[in-house]
């Protein structure tokens, strides 16, 4: 990704909400990576705590943290993300530090921003950035996230092109600010190899990618570098199924549609010492409550996992697994003892 951004001359502004790990954010530190994007002021003054000095919080100005977000404008290089004039004057007459301030456009995901072609209240919400000494104008920022409903390639580069097309138009309409488009869904960086008019990109599932990116093209599902280790608790041979200490509270509700029509909570991998084996489509956690899941085992695979040992689930969505779980094993220290 580091790559792509600097082969189409783009600024790389990794997400971090997909990992949440100091440890992990060292290894784009050590690739020259010095601005990060994050989803809550949390995480932002986690990662300012770990030495990350230009943060953009990529979520709508929440007033009621007013107080974390100037402790931070004192520390760091903090850009903040709005969509109305409401917020803009108030950041107008609260702000203590200056901070950068980005206006949200909603390009079709249609979860926040402003419509691009409400040119009447954008330029009222550019006029209250400028006119405040705190707040500094530093441009346009969208989030295609309809892109994760794509089914192809082909329709992903087509949602990228129409998010592309009206931020293209904004940049030309406010061409004597410098304004900067940022951009940032996973599955378009990854696929797309036309990315004019944009001069940022902000990914942050591709560090790990999960079932949902493999199954709109975005990777393979061999390309899924994160799982969650499962304590097998129960098995009934009888409906080829197991039950394992592994449900919404790990995995989160989010599911994907199978080609016959069944739901998956996440793919089953068999773990080893050395990483893990990704077993077939139809070895799937059909059915997850808040502590439990039923893993769903085709013939031949149900006698590797026996009650007392551990079962790999692939995640449906990495971000929200990680986020529940709040802590990762490697195959180069501790888990190996776990294996034992």
């Amino acid at each position: 990704m580091i790559l792509k951004a600097k082969n189409h001359g783009l600024h790389f502004r990794p997400h971090f909400k997909t990992h949440q790990s100091a440890a992990i954010g060292e290894w784009f530190r050590d690739e020259g990576v010095k601005a990060i994007t994050v989803s809550s002021v949390s995480m932002a003054e986690y990662f300012a705590d770990h030495g990350w000095e230009d943060i953009t919080i990529a979520f709508p100005l929440n007033l009621r943290e007013l107080d974390e977000i100037n402790r931070l404008a004192t520390k760091i290089h903090l850009n903040l993300l709005l969509d109305s004039y409401q917020a803009a004057s108030f950041l107008q007459h609260e702000l203590k530090a200056e901070a950068g301030v980005f206006i949200e456009i909603d390009t079709g995901s249609k979860r926040s921003g402003i419509k691009a072609s409400d040119l009447p209240g954008i330029e009222k919400i550019v006029e209250t950035i400028s006119q405040s000494s705190k707040t500094r104008f530093r441009g346009f920022l969208t989030h295609a996230g309809h892109t994760y409903q794509a089914k192809s390639k082909t329709e992903v580069l087509k949602i990228h092109e129409d998010s592309l097309n009206p931020m293209r138009s904004l940049k030309n309409h406010f061409a004597g600010l410098n304004a900067v488009i940022s951009i940032g869904d996973t599955p378009a960086c990854s696929l797309a190899e036309d990315f004019s008019g944009a001069d940022e990109i902000r990914p942050g599932n591709f560090v790990f990618y999960d079932l949902m990116q493999a199954d709109i093209g975005a990777c393979s599902v061999e390309d899924v570098a994160v799982a969650l280790a499962c304590p097998v608790v129960a098995s009934y041979p009888q409906r080829s199924e197991a039950v394992i200490y592994g449900g919404a509270i790990h995995l989160s509700k989010d599911f994907m549609k199978l080609p016959d029509g069944k739901i998956s909570f996440g793919r089953i991998a068999k773990l080893n010492h050395l990483g893990w084996e990704v077993l077939p489509e139809g070895n799937e956690i059909v059915s997850i409550s808040q502590e439990h899941g039923i893993a769903k085992l085709q013939a031949g695979f149900f006698n590797d996992f026996s009650t007392g040992g551990l079962l790999a689930v692939i995640p449906v969505h990495s971000c929200l697994t990680a986020q529940q779980q709040k802590h990762y094993h490697t195959f180069e220290n501790d888990f190996k003892a776990m294996m034992e």
